[in-house]
């Protein structure tokens, strides 16, 4: 499993070295945050801030290979939350799967981590349960996404700040081609003040829908690009 920059992850710290901290990622990889991304401000003493052992949320600055560039201090509380909920439900769903499947389990967690966590993975594999069937077989995935489906979901909610204006006499019209690009079945549209609106969306999947966003976004800037429009996101 392959992580982007932007990613907030449940890490392990493993040993300070100087004013470096090490930290072990979810798919066993090593990560560092030097000491101007542990905390703002000035930092007396490095182990009030990261302890060796302790879990803490961190996101990624740069993933280069190997080589993994982590922040602690710019992970915000919304996100940190959402991250630790996430780590519950990844512990609860690798639980379902060591009850139905016994000594096949850590076989099949380790497959499914391969490529994401078990958590996405059964959440994909409700809509395709193909998936599973591939690692076990039909009655094991039928059985584990029944007891899944089951469960009640957290849900979480993404949302961005949109400031958009144009000098053009159609610019109202542009606005309109520019909030057009977007599924209003998928993504709420708010009008908060001239020139100001929010996108939000529900979603159970935060990973995914963070990565369609941050896609959707990028081709609102290049719409307003095209036609001279000012556009910000916060």
């Amino acid at each position: 499993m392959e992580y982007e920059q932007g990613d907030t992850l449940l890490c392990t710290v493993d040993r300070i070295v100087g004013t470096t901290v090490f930290v072990i990622l979810p798919n066993g990889k090593e990560g560092t945050i030097i000491l101007s991304e542990i905390a703002p401000g000035r930092i007396r003493n490095l182990r009030d801030h990261v302890v060796p052992k302790k879990t803490i949320v961190c996101k990624v600055l740069k993933a280069n290979g190997e080589n993994i560039h982590l922040s602690l201090r710019r992970v915000s509380l919304k996100e940190k939350k959402e991250v630790l909920e996430q780590a519950k439900q990844e512990k609860s769903y690798q639980a379902i799967l060591k009850t139905i499947l016994k000594e096949r389990s850590g076989e099949i967690i380790r497959k499914i981590e391969e490529i994401s966590s078990v958590y996405e993975f059964l959440q994909q594999a409700k809509e395709d349960p193909k998936m599973l069937e591939r690692l076990t077989n039909k009655e094991f995935s039928k059985k584990i996404l029944e007891i899944v489906s089951q469960q009640k979901q957290k849900k979480f909610i993404i949302k961005k700040q949109i400031n958009v204006s144009s000098e053009n006499p159609s610019g109202l019209e542009l606005i309109k081609k520019l909030f057009s690009r977007i599924d209003k079945k998928e993504y709420e549209i708010k009008y908060i003040s001239a020139g100001r609106y929010s996108i939000k969306k529900e979603t159970q999947d935060l990973k995914k829908s963070d990565k369609e966003l941050k896609e959707i976004l990028e081709d609102l800037e290049k719409f307003a690009k095209k036609n001279n429009m000012e556009l910000s996101i916060k």
